[in-house]
Parts: C-alpha cells; sequence; structure tokens
C-alpha cells in the first residue's frame, strides 16, 4: 500500500537559522520523533526543495509513531516517509491508516529500532467490502462519522456548561439590562462616602477549635469535610479541613487574615469555619436585604485599605482591633446614604461581561474546532 522513502533529505535543525515556534506565511512544519502535536516541533521558512511531499505519512523510528501529514513538511533524522500507492480522495482514510498503523506498532518500544525493510514487512488489518477489495469508503465514513460526533459532544458541553455556570451565578443570558448599563456609565462619576469599617461591619465569634494546621487534612477525608480559614492567601485561605462537630460554621460573610504575608480579604460563599490567624466579618446593617453583589463590591474597598505590599510578617497590620477604625469609600446617593442598589447592578454588570467573554471564547473555540475537522474531510 505504502512506498517506504528511505532517501528523503534530512534537514537537521543545526544547520536552520530560524525554527519557528508557530507557523508563519511560507514556512512549513518541521517534523521528528517526538509523540507529540502530529511531530511538529516547529517551522521551516527556507529551504523548501528539502520538503517531502503532501499527503504521506511520517514515520518515526525507535518512538514507532504514524502521522498524518496534509501539507508538505521537512523531517529530521530517523523520520521516513510512508507514500501511498493509491489516489487520495480524503484525508479521512489518511487518518483511518494511522489508527491502523499505531495498533500494529502498539507492542514496539523506544530501542527496537526499525529499517526500511522492517517497515516494509509491516502489517496492518483494513476492512474489506464484499469483493474483497480494500473498504475505502467505509474508512472515510467512519471517520467522519467520529468526527461529527465529537463536535456534536463539543457543542453540547460547551451548553452545559454554560448553562451551570449562568444557573451558579443567578445570570440568565450575559445580555445587560437597563439598570446595568447605567451603572456602568455612571461609575466614573459616582459620589464617594468615607465609613468607618466597625460603623458597617461587626466581628463574628466562632468557636476556638481543638487542632493544630499541620495535624489537619488538605482534603476532604471522612468526617473532616469542613474547610478551615487560616492566613494563608492561598484558595481564599481555606487550605485545610476539620470535622463539623463543635465547629462554628458560617457562610455568606467577608473573611480577612489577623497574621499574615498578605492581608486579603475574601467573600466566603460556602461553609467554613475559622481555624487560626483569620476572622470574619459581616454587615452591621441587618435590615437591608445585603446580596452578593453588595459584598463583593464593599469587598473591593476593603482590600484597599489591606491589601497593601507594605503590609507583611514583619510589619503587621493587624486583626479586627486594627482594621475596624479604618475607613473605606462606598458610593452613595443624593440622600447621603450607601447606594446599595448602584453596587448590586455594577457587579451584575462587570459578571455579565466576563460571562460574555466566556461565551465568546467557547464559541470561538467551537468553530476552531469545526474548522480543524473540516479543513481535513
Amino acid at each position: 500500500m505504502f512506498e517506504v522513502n528511505s532517501s528523503n533529505k534530512i534537514f537537521h535543525a543545526n544547520t536552520l537559522k530560524n525554527i519557528y515556534n508557530e507557523q508563519i506565511p511560507n514556512s512549513l512544519p518541521y517534523v521528528v520523533r517526538t509523540t507529540r502535536n502530529n511531530g511538529v516541533v516547529g517551522y521551516i521558512a527556507e529551504n523548501q526543495i528539502y520538503a517531502n511531499e503532501a499527503n504521506t505519512l511520517s514515520f518515526a523510528q525507535d518512538t514507532f509513531t504514524v502521522f498524518y501529514q496534509k501539507q508538505k513538511y521537512f523531517t529530521g533524522n530517523k523520520v521516513k516517509i510512508l507514500k501511498p500507492k493509491f489516489d487520495i480522495k480524503n484525508s479521512n482514510v489518511m487518518h483511518f491508516l494511522v489508527a491502523c498503523f499505531q495498533k500494529a506498532l502498539a507492542h514496539l518500544s523506544w530501542g527496537d529500532g526499525s529499517t526500511v525493510s522492517s517497515i516494509n514487512q509491516i502489517k496492518i488489518e483494513l476492512p474489506i467490502n464484499s469483493d474483497g477489495e480494500i473498504d475505502f469508503e467505509f474508512m472515510e465514513s467512519f471517520v467522519a462519522e467520529l468526527e461529527a460526533e465529537r463536535v456534536a459532544e463539543l457543542e453540547a458541553e460547551r451548553v452545559a456548561e454554560l448553562e451551570a455556570y449562568l444557573a451558579a451565578a443567578s445570570l440568565k443570558d450575559y445580555e445587560l439590562t437597563t439598570a446595568e448599563l447605567s451603572a456602568l456609565n455612571q461609575f466614573p462619576n459616582l459620589t464617594w462616602g468615607e465609613f468607618k469599617m466597625d460603623n458597617l461591619f461587626a466581628r463574628l465569634s466562632t468557636q476556638k477549635l481543638p487542632y493544630k494546621a499541620k495535624n489537619l487534612p488538605t482534603n476532604i477525608q471522612n468526617e473532616f469535610n469542613l474547610p478551615c480559614l487560616t492566613s494563608s492567601f492561598n484558595n481564599q485561605g481555606l487550605n485545610y479541613f476539620a470535622p463539623r462537630a463543635g465547629a462554628t460554621i458560617l457562610k455568606n460573610v467577608i473573611s480577612l487574615p489577623s497574621n499574615s504575608d498578605v492581608y486579603r480579604g475574601y467573600f466566603q460563599s460556602r461553609d467554613f469555619t475559622v481555624l487560626s490567624d483569620a476572622y470574619a466579618i459581616d454587615w452591621v446593617d441587618k435590615k437591608t436585604e445585603h446580596k452578593i453583589q453588595s459584598y463583593l463590591f464593599a469587598l473591593t474597598s476593603i482590600n484597599k485599605i489591606t491589601d497593601l505590599p507594605i503590609y507583611s510578617y514583619k510589619n503587621k497590620l493587624g486583626g479586627w482591633n486594627v482594621v475596624k477604625n479604618k475607613l473605606i469609600e462606598l458610593p452613595i446617593n443624593s440622600d447621603g446614604e450607601i447606594d446599595f442598589e448602584f453596587m448590586n447592578d455594577f457587579i451584575k454588570a462587570i459578571e455579565k461581561l466576563v460571562i460574555k467573554d466566556v461565551v465568546i471564547y467557547a464559541e470561538h473555540k467551537i468553530q476552531a474546532t469545526k474548522g480543524v475537522i473540516s479543513s481535513n474531510i
């Protein structure tokens, strides 16, 4: 079925002036014995007379990997070219043949070696039709069907993931409402007010736990399933797990470290408890229905006074006894009151803009996948 080309001109990497990491105009792939990226390690834009024919298979000695090369390409040392002795009507046939070769070569490993004569002795199994001839039509349609199924799976995954994210964020879509668009436009001209931290927030009391961080698991293990807050700024400070029994369980509050290198606050939307060197705060005003968005907006203002490079273990910010006396800025309405409505609309708008970017990225990814597949048909 194939002619093994043992006299292809090898284009050694050490003879090159430029090997590009990505394809540039008028450059061709440089195929070596790597098992990744279709054997391609770079691209060459010179000496095209050394290029091998397109629509052939590259056979890497030692690694025993076979790849379909749709376009002309250069080869490194110990890469043979398998040129089909039949007309290639569809690249799907070549992809099918690659899979057959890989199955036939699966029992071989690095160091077994291969020569032109040994390659010629390789036998692969192929489907045949009722006339006993190789069934190229089946091979073509089989690969095309697999590709179509994969595209459908990607699209279904994209829709499911997006819908799950939107549901979790309480967003049905990423279209901005009139109020959200207005909030974005208002932001540059906001009126801000200064507020003392302990006039807005109160530290929450928690039961002291009889554990040290070093003795707790860093992942869920049986009854040790409640995240514990420490002064770490990794994973929002939640890096250990303790039993729920005897613990004060908090949720939907702001956490802050009291002894750290980084004094960054986080909004904790899930169950957790405080272990050491940290604490949690919540709004003093319980009459107002505080939405997640108002927590997130306020948190950015809090971090402007706590998450500063001047603070560290050597130059500590301190705990709530220090932070409670600091001033933060929040937007106010015409009555001089905190404009929670604006805060909620503004954060929702930001969330939707981010969601929109994710949606566009996912759509581009699907289209790129479709493009790659269609270009190989």
